[in-house]
């Protein structure tokens, strides 16, 4: 009563596919991709209408550091 096996998703598959025609299961994949193509465009518009630059992951150096920050370096320990 676990998972289903491969052949029971085949089976489902060929089922759908015989309901709906191949013809409408791609149109409606193509609608699903065109209003998440959407979606993030606008998301992207939203952010550059506030002002808001899209987020991006700073890197190590060129993080700001304020004067209660203390700047070290890591390093492996020789116990020779």
């Amino acid at each position: 009563m676990g998972s289903f096996s491969i052949w029971h998703w085949l089976i489902v598959l060929v089922i759908v596919a015989l309901i709906f025609g191949t013809k409408k299961l791609r149109n409606i994949g193509e609608d699903l991709g065109g209003a998440v193509k959407g979606f993030k465009k606008g998301m992207k518009d939203a952010q550059q209408a506030d002002g808001a630059e899209p987020e991006e992951k700073p890197a190590v150096a060129q993080q700001v550091q304020d004067s209660n920050t203390v700047d070290v370096q890591a390093r492996e320990k020789n116990d020779a």
